[in-house]
């Protein structure tokens, strides 16, 4: 695999909340993640947890609280132009069909960015093999295993050249053989320096991986601490049952 370092930019949320219709399903999360760190959301289903990635991303639109960025507030940007700088994984890859592994990756640079067409095929080509799938850059999404989309789902986003990744369960909707090829790939990205924010039911790579793990339960940040501190010594009852269960 090529190597390349990623310039993470740190990413602060203050007292975000959001809702769908009268249901307030955030509520005044606030969370600091250094620049090239990463930082694992866990807490049970409907806790809140990518809820949270889509108000960072203005897929949903924060009804109070401030997004920054690298130190600068991002919710006056136009949301298109924030996701430049803000890329996203999510459970399901949402891949083009009809276009090859190349064509997917090199899309966005082309139609989002405006490169010249050779310059994002050479830059998709390049992120295809940082993925480990330069061999199948021709191919299409039916002739690819869940892992290798996904794969070309993260080779995508980073085709943008963003400060911070999300993922959203980027591993949920995986064979379980499949599974330990995205998460080693995801731990590499953030041995390169990429800030990331990642949702995950998978407690060993939130142990392992994380500088910060987040514990999420009915639309709050319950918890914030080191991988050790939350799962051998969390702090409230919540959280200890949430642990109790899935451990």
């Amino acid at each position: 695999m090529t190597e390349a370092s990623w310039k993470g930019a740190s990413l602060e949320l203050r007292n975000l909340s959001l809702s769908y219709g009268p249901i307030e399903v955030l509520r005044r999360a606030s969370l600091h993640v250094a620049p090239g760190t990463t930082t694992c959301i866990i807490g049970p289903s409907g806790s809140g947890k990518s809820t949270l990635l889509r108000g960072i991303n203005r897929l949903h639109e924060p009804q109070s609280g401030d997004v920054l960025l690298a130190g600068r507030s991002v919710l006056r940007d136009k949301p298109d132009a924030l996701r430049l700088r803000i890329g996203m994984v999510f459970q399901h890859f949402n891949l083009f069909p009809d276009h090859s592994a190349l064509e997917n990756v090199a899309l966005a640079p082309w139609k989002v960015k405006g490169l010249a067409k050779s310059q994002a095929m050479a830059i998709a080509r390049q992120r295809l093999e940082e993925v480990g799938l330069g061999q199948r850059a021709d191919h299409h999404p039916r002739d690819l295993s869940g892992g290798q989309q996904q794969r070309v789902a993260i080779a995508r986003a980073l085709a943008m050249d963003p400060e911070v990744m999300l993922f959203d369960e980027a591993t949920s909707a995986l064979d379980p053989e499949l599974v330990k090829g995205v998460l080693t790939l995801m731990a590499d990205l953030c041995r390169r320096g990429m800030t990331m924010v990642v949702v995950t039911h998978e407690m060993g790579f939130a142990r392992k991986v994380a500088d910060q793990v987040v514990f999420m339960d009915e639309g709050e940040i319950i918890e914030v601490g080191s991988p050790t501190a939350l799962f051998d010594n969390p702090q409230s009852p919540r959280l200890q049952r949430f642990l109790s269960e899935v451990l």
